[in-house]
């Protein structure tokens, strides 16, 4: 029988702590470029789309990373409700960070828009040019950002509870390898 793995594989711990001050920003910069009209919306939008879309090929790596190295176990004395809080919210961030690149993707190709990593690099269309359709996925792309917004609070509490109250470990194993 193996030992029971008590913290995150480097890779994982690597993608995480890549991504979640990238996710940040991309939350403030999407603000920010809805609430303004000066020059400072082409730059925010200029950085908004590629960023999206490395976030989009990260998320898809970190989740092969999930699914192939697994996580540390929960502790055992983890109440039930807890340990379902846990993997449910996980999930939800996975699928959040997954959909807000995508939706946002398939919003630009409603709209008629070129998604633009960089100079002529561009994106083909994932959606057909639709109005009625631009809206309703510029609504949900909204939408979603706040559930992000809000998944990534309760993520960020659940981590200090486990790191300054709990001590169980659960923070520890993402914040740093085996000693």
């Amino acid at each position: 029988m193996s030992p029971t793995r008590t913290h995150f594989s480097p890779l994982a711990r690597l993608l995480h702590w890549t991504m979640a001050p990238l996710i940040i920003a991309m939350l403030f910069i999407g603000a920010g470029m809805v609430a303004t009209v000066s020059r400072a919306h082409d730059t925010l939008i200029a950085i908004h789309r590629p960023l999206g879309i490395a976030l989009l090929l990260l998320v898809a790596l970190r989740a092969g990373t999930r699914i192939t190295r697994g996580s540390p176990p929960l502790p055992d004395d983890m109440p039930a409700p807890q340990r379902f809080a846990a993997k449910a919210s996980h999930l939800l961030l996975y699928v959040l960070m997954a959909a807000m690149p995508l939706i946002g993707w398939a919003m630009l190709s409603a709209a008629g828009y070129p998604v633009t990593l960089y100079g002529p690099l561009h994106l083909p269309p994932i959606a057909p040019q639709n109005v009625e359709l631009f809206a309703l996925l510029r609504a949900l792309h909204t939408w979603l950002a706040f559930a992000l917004f809000a998944t990534v609070l309760l993520h960020l509490a659940a981590a200090l509870f486990h790191g300054l109250i709990r001590r169980d470990g659960v923070f520890s194993s993402m914040a740093r390898g085996e000693r």
